[in-house]
């Protein structure tokens, strides 16, 4: 449905965690190297469980080739504490591919600034971040509820 982009992951159980969110989502799990672990970490696959085998996962070398072999269309949304465009604001469609930068210091400042209108951030108060899962999560049922919605609505169901 959606795809997560991890670039340059740095915890084993965060990314196991977002593995299992992509599973349940049908979203498509994007890991740009360099990692900050092995897929055959320990860790990665108690967080991931007994699915992480299941995740439709791919590593890239960079995030220039994982674009790469993307159509020119493809929408990419940068999330980071940078940014003041909150994630729902954006009007999320199948396909989409949501960016999330490392643990310890998100995205590449050089990719922000290429980037300006994609910018999105979770709004928060009393904290610098989320924890990496967490933040996947938030925004990537804001994405899937958006089309859930949407496609009921045309169907004609009730919410």
């Amino acid at each position: 449905m959606f795809n997560v982009v991890l670039v340059e992951p740095e915890i084993p159980p965060n990314t196991g965690n977002i593995g299992r969110l992509c599973l349940a989502t049908q979203s498509t799990l994007h890991l740009v190297r360099p990692l900050g672990f092995s897929t055959n970490d320990r860790a990665l696959k108690r967080a991931g469980l007994d699915y992480w085998k299941e995740v439709d996962r791919r590593e890239w070398n960079s995030l220039g080739e994982l674009q790469s072999t993307q159509s020119s269309a493809a929408r990419y949304f940068y999330l980071t504490t940078k940014a003041t465009r909150p994630y729902y604001t954006i009007s999320f469609q199948p396909g989409d591919y949501l960016v999330f930068g490392r643990e310890t210091k998100g995205l590449p400042e050089g990719l922000l600034k290429t980037h300006p209108d994609n910018l999105i951030t979770i709004p928060m108060h009393g904290t610098r971040s989320l924890n990496l899962a967490t933040a996947v999560a938030i925004v990537l049922f804001e994405a899937v509820r958006q089309i859930t919605s949407s496609v009921h609505s045309q169907a004609g169901f009730r919410h």
